[in-house]
C-alpha cells in the first residue's frame, strides 16, 4: 500500500481532494462542485454541512480501500471566513461569504479607537476592503447585528482550522490565516492587535503549521494538520525547494507578488498602492502587492477581439516580436495607451481608447501587454527592499505562458533570473509539505518546481 497525505483543497468554486505520496506526487485527485446555499440573511454562502460530510465520507473510503495507507490529512482553504462555536463546540453560524458587505460604521469605530484608519491598516498590514474580507470585522459585525448569537459564542476559529477541528476536536489558530488582511495581527509587535484583547475575542494563540494532532478517523489513528490559508500554502513549495531568495509572481485574475524575505515594515504609501502582508507558516512576514491584471487582460482582450473581428482567444497565438516591441516603444515613448493614468484609470482607458490607431490585432495586443507588464513591474518593485538580494523571480499561473510578458520581465529585471514555474495544485502541495513528517519516508529533497528557463 502507498503511504499518502490527503489534502482537501477548498476553493470558492471547486473543492478537491488530492492524495500525495512520499515524493509529493499526486497519486489520486477528485474534484467536487457543491451547490451553494444562503445564510440567515439570504446571502449566498458555502454549504458547510455538505463539505464536512464529504470530507468524512472521502476519508472513510480511503481507509476502507486497499490502495493507500492514510498517514496524514490537511486542509488548504480560502481565507477571510470565521466560525463561531458555542461552549459545547457546536457551530453557531454559517460560513459567511467574505464578499458580504457590512455597515461602514463598524470598521470606522475600530479605526477611530486605534489610531485612525491609515495607522490601523498599516499596523495590521490590511487594506480596508469594506467587506467581511477583513475577517476580524466578522466578530464585531456579529456582535452588532446578531447579539444573541454572539453572546453564545465561546470560541472563534478560522475556516481551515474549523475543518481540522471537525476531525481532531482541537481548537487552534495558525499564522497564515491570521495574517491575510484580517485586521487581527499587529505586524509591528508580531502578535494579536490590542483590539482583540480589549474586546475579549476568544481566539486561540497561534501555533506553527507543522504541528499535527492524532485523530481517530474511521477507526484508524491519523495525523491531522492545523489547516492553512491557500495563498500562503502556494508559497510553501518555493520556501522548501528554492536554493536562493526569490519573489513569487503568482498570476491569474489577480497577480499577487510575494516576497517572504522583505522585513521592512509596510508603509502608508505601499498600503495605498494595494500592498499587504501575509505570514508564512513560521510566522515570517511576506510583503505582497496585488494587481487586477488577469481581469484587465480579460476585458481588453475581449474588446480587441471584437474590434478586429478575430476569435476571442487569438491572444494565445501572438508571439513575442522584438522589432514590433521596439517600434511601439519608440512610438509611445513608454507612455501607456490602455491605462493613461496608471492602474486606476482602467475604466477611463476603456472609454477613451481609439483602437483604430493600431494596424492590426497583433500590434494592438502587443501594446496591451507592454502596458500591462509595466503595471506589473511597478507592482513587483513595491515588494523589493532597499537592500535587494533577491536572485530569482518565479512566475506561475496563466501569464507564465505569455511570451511577451516573460520577455518584458526579463528585460526589466536584468539582475535576476526570471523562471517559469508550473506547479499544479501548489496550495494543496504546500498543505501536504507542512506536515511532511507524517510520512515515514517523505522526500522533500527532490521537490519539483516545474522550472523552465
Amino acid at each position: 500500500m502507498t503511504e499518502v497525505i490527503a489534502v482537501f483543497d477548498i476553493g470558492k468554486t471547486n473543492k478537491k481532494i488530492l492524495l500525495f505520496d512520499s515524493n509529493f506526487k499526486v497519486v489520486k485527485q477528485h474534484e467536487e462542485k457543491f451547490p451553494v446555499i444562503t445564510d440567515d440573511d439570504g446571502f449566498e454562502c458555502d454549504d458547510i454541512d455538505l463539505i464536512t460530510s464529504w470530507i468524512s465520507k472521502s476519508l472513510e473510503e480511503i481507509i476502507a480501500g486497499k490502495d493507500y495507507e492514510l498517514k496524514g490529512v490537511n486542509f488548504s482553504t480560502y481565507g477571510a471566513s470565521l466560525m463561531f462555536l458555542d461552549e459545547k463546540g457546536q457551530r453557531l453560524t454559517p460560513v459567511y461569504n467574505y464578499l458580504k458587505e457590512i455597515p461602514e460604521t463598524i470598521a470606522a469605530g475600530l479605526f477611530e479607537q486605534y489610531g485612525g484608519k491609515n495607522e490601523f491598516c498599516r499596523k495590521t498590514a490590511s487594506p480596508a476592503l469594506g467587506l467581511l474580507l477583513n475577517s476580524g470585522i466578522q466578530t464585531l459585525w456579529l456582535k452588532h447585528e446578531k447579539p444573541e448569537v454572539y453572546k453564545r459564542a465561546n470560541s472563534v476559529l478560522h475556516f481551515p482550522q474549523y475543518l481540522s477541528y471537525t476531525l481532531t476536536g482541537e481548537m487552534v489558530s495558525e499564522p497564515t490565516s491570521i495574517g491575510c488582511h484580517t485586521f487581527m495581527w499587529d505586524f509591528d509587535q508580531m502578535k494579536y492587535h490590542q483590539w482583540i484583547t480589549d474586546n475579549e475575542i476568544a481566539l486561540p494563540e497561534p501555533i506553527n503549521n507543522d504541528v499535527v494532532f492524532s485523530a481517530n478517523v474511521a477507526g484508524q489513528q491519523v495525523k491531522v494538520g492545523t489547516g492553512i490559508h491557500d495563498s500562503s500554502a502556494s508559497l510553501v513549495p518555493y520556501l522548501k525547494a528554492s536554493p536562493v531568495k526569490f519573489i513569487l509572481v503568482s498570476t491569474g485574475t489577480w497577480c499577487i507578488n510575494m516576497n517572504p524575505y522583505n522585513e521592512e515594515p509596510l508603509t502608508d504609501s505601499q498600503l495605498e498602492q494595494d500592498c499587504l502582508c501575509f505570514l508564512t507558516p513560521n510566522k515570517q512576514q511576506v510583503k505582497s502587492s496585488r494587481l487586477f491584471m488577469g481581469h484587465f487582460h480579460e476585458v481588453w482582450a475581449e474588446k480587441l477581439a471584437k474590434h478586429f473581428n478575430v476569435p476571442a482567444d487569438s491572444f494565445k497565438t501572438v508571439k513575442n516580436d522584438e522589432k514590433l516591441l521596439a517600434n511601439l516603444s519608440t512610438k509611445y515613448n513608454n507612455t501607456s495607451f490602455y491605462f493613461p493614468n496608471g492602474k486606476d484609470s482602467f475604466e477611463e482607458g476603456l472609454k477613451a481608447a481609439d483602437l483604430n490607431v493600431f494596424a492590426d490585432y497583433e500590434e494592438a495586443y502587443t501594446k496591451l501587454m507592454i502596458d500591462l507588464t509595466a503595471l506589473c513591474i511597478t507592482s513587483i518593485q513595491l515588494v523589493i527592499p532597499k537592500n535587494d538580494d533577491m536572485e530569482i523571480l518565479y512566475v506561475s499561473g496563466g501569464f507564465a505562458r505569455n511570451p511577451i510578458f516573460i520577455h518584458l520581465l526579463k528585460s526589466n529585471f536584468t539582475g535576476k533570473k526570471v523562471l517559469i514555474s508550473e506547479i499544479d495544485n501548489s496550495s494543496a502541495l504546500g498543505a501536504a509539505l507542512v506536515i511532511a513528517d507524517t510520512l515515514s519516508d517523505a522526500d522533500v529533497s527532490n521537490l519539483e518546481l516545474g522550472i523552465k528557463e
